[in-house]
């Protein structure tokens, strides 16, 4: 993933005062389920697999296959709002964050931030917020 991206789908995310949004992953009678808070909406592969069809059989995580490439694009997609963006980073967004990703027991699960996605991405939270609100 490059270090220097064009923040302007992060930037538009800022500005709409998403960067509150949590990604949750657990299983679920042994299905990887995604929900997005707090609105507590189920994320699923369908909107990510008319980009780049992975893993129809859905998402994945702690390794860099083709389960866990669905749920990159996935993420980036609905955090960004931008299919560009998604698809220039989610193969390298899988590779460092979706792949450490941990979560094996019925009792455990994940969390993704919004800044740490940002993070991940290589965008600090002030850099985003002064670029959004213009010079």
């Amino acid at each position: 993933m490059s270090r220097t991206i064009d923040s302007q789908s992060l930037q538009q995310r800022s500005q709409r005062s998403d960067r509150d949004i949590v990604y949750v992953g657990y299983r679920q009678r042994g299905r990887a389920v995604v929900e997005k808070l707090p609105e507590q909406e189920r994320l699923t592969p369908d909107r990510s697999l008319k980009l780049v069809n992975h893993s129809p059989s859905g998402f994945e995580w702690g390794y860099s296959g083709s389960g866990p490439a669905q749920l990159a694009l996935a993420l980036l997609l609905d955090y960004t709002e931008d299919e560009e963006f998604a698809l220039t980073h989610y193969t390298q967004f899988k590779n460092e964050v979706v792949s450490q990703l941990e979560c094996a027991s019925p009792n455990e699960h994940w969390r993704l931030t919004g800044i740490e996605i940002e993070s991940a991405l290589g965008v600090n939270n002030s850099e985003v917020l002064t670029a959004s609100a213009g010079p």
